[in-house]
């Protein structure tokens, strides 16, 4: 992930999206971390800002997409409130509106929910489904969480240990079911279980 964003050079091959070698940072590529790195004395809306106010879209333009993206990840009423007053599930939802709002290309997400509770989890990975089915932006998501990689994914790419090579390629379906289809109890599917097996094999065969 630190490859496709730009933070670090690969040692060897290239990396490219749309054609284009990646070479450093842009804002063609949000990220999303696990702990965000927001401004804790900026207010939500300044946060969510930032991106644009750096890249010197003039306000005019600005503003009202701040206001869009507020309403997406459902922050609007607390648009004026400090980071330091808002709960780890709040904080993500700023840190997803801050990376769409300078419509990247793709979405990088790094263990993004690890450090939420339950419900709060459920409601953020709701969030980014819908993020993900409304735009139609490709979202390079990292998780260990197995549960979650079939509830988010179409396809969940399974890595080895150290040096991290992909040992499966698995197309999924279960995130368009949940959307199309309304079927919140996906997960206590038979089909569903036959795949969390499945993953779980093989992480297991990796100790």
């Amino acid at each position: 992930m630190k490859i496709i964003a730009g933070f670090i050079k690969p040692t060897a091959g290239t990396i490219k999206l749309d054609g284009e070698e990646i070479k450093g940072t842009d804002w063609h590529r949000g990220v999303v971390f696990q702990h965000p790195p927001l401004y804790e004395w900026f207010s939500v809306r300044s946060n969510v800002a930032f991106g644009p106010k750096m890249r010197k879209v003039p306000k005019a333009e600005y503003e009202p997409l701040v206001d869009e993206y507020l309403k997406k990840v459902g922050l609007t009423e607390f648009a004026d409130k400090k980071i330091y007053e808002l709960s780890g599930g709040m904080k993500q939802r700023v840190s997803i509106a801050r990376a769409l709002i300078n419509d990247p290309e793709i979405l990088l997400m790094d263990e993004p929910f690890g450090a939420l509770d339950a419900l709060t989890r459920e409601s953020v990975q709701d969030l980014t489904r819908k993020i993900w089915w409304d735009t139609g932006k490709t979202i390079f998501f990292i998780t260990h969480d197995v549960e979650e990689a079939l509830l988010l994914a179409s396809r969940v790419i399974v890595l080895s240990r150290h040096p991290g090579k992909v040992i499966e390629d698995i197309p999924v379906n279960f995130s368009r079911q949940i959307i199309e289809d309304e079927a919140t109890d996906i997960k206590f599917t038979p089909e569903f279980y036959k795949y969390r097996e499945q993953l779980l094999k093989l992480i297991n065969a990796q100790r």
